[in-house]
């Protein structure tokens, strides 16, 4: 007979914090920021898609490489900083805004 490992049959759930990043063990304000940095890269590289644009094309508009859009559309969030994503959000045709609370 087959032992099978308990863990697989393990179906508790630990609820999320909403940012995914504090639920890996980052420091809250970093959190933060690579949550807001995952969000403009996932809505600029959906923004590239609706346009239609090729890597070529996009990276003419954008102002930067088309390795970099190629990087920005796959998600290589540590290769860019959130001013950077902020800037090629706008460049898409998107309209930033950056919002504070206590």
């Amino acid at each position: 007979m087959k032992k099978t490992d308990p863990r697989w049959n393990d179906e508790s759930c630990t609820p999320g914090s909403g940012n995914v990043f504090i639920d890996l063990g980052f420091d809250p304000a970093e959190a933060q920021v690579m949550q807001l940095r995952a969000e403009v890269m996932i809505r600029t590289a959906q923004r590239l898609k609706e346009q239609g644009w090729t890597q070529a094309e996009a990276a003419q508009k954008l102002g930067i490489t088309q390795p970099r859009v190629s990087r920005l559309i796959r998600g290589k969030v540590e290769d860019f900083s959130l001013d950077m994503l902020l800037t090629l959000a706008a460049r898409a045709g998107l309209h930033p805004e950056l919002r504070l609370s206590a």
